[in-house]
């Protein structure tokens, strides 16, 4: 998904945790498009441990922002604060992967509230709060990030924003 959104031109607006984030950034990376981390700490820390070397890499690279002091740890405040910037930054939110009580799920709500587009992969909709945000205005239910980027295309175009 990052892969073919980033090749499409996008910034991959992603956090810096194992997994999805981390290999967000490197397939956004990998194509040579652009990527920015927001991490939930302060620039001089890293969390976890292990994204320290990429995120090294992506504030050489691309760019790595943090709403607090620059040696602030991670505290359990600071990843929900860290999805608000992160819906409020980004043009839509896509979601891969989440449980109904992860931070992507939070990032989703916090998005729709941002008046920010919502895709959720198909497969999500086996949790209840898929179903219940995929009837929500604003949310799209994708397979594919050719989706995505015809939804955003189609949501961007100059004749959606005429006023």
């Amino acid at each position: 998904m990052a892969r073919g959104i980033a090749e499409a031109g996008y910034t991959v607006v992603s956090g810096l945790a194992s997994g999805i984030d981390t290999a967000a950034h490197e397939a956004a990376l990998a194509v040579a498009g652009r990527t920015v981390a927001v991490i939930g700490t302060g620039l001089r820390r890293s969390y976890p441990p292990s994204s320290a070397a990429l995120q090294r890499r992506l504030g050489e690279e691309s760019a790595v922002v943090s709403q607090f002091w620059p040696d602030a740890p991670p505290t359990k405040a600071s990843f929900p604060m860290r999805n608000a910037v992160m819906s409020g930054l980004a043009l839509a939110t896509v979601v891969i992967e989440a449980t109904g009580a992860s931070g992507a799920r939070m990032h989703a709500r916090l998005a729709l509230e941002h008046n920010r587009p919502v895709f959720l992969l198909s497969s999500l909709l086996e949790h209840a709060w898929a179903r219940e945000y995929a009837a929500r205005p604003g949310t799209y239910v994708v397979e594919s990030a050719d989706q995505v980027l015809d939804s955003v295309e189609r949501l961007t175009s100059l004749d959606a924003l005429a006023v």
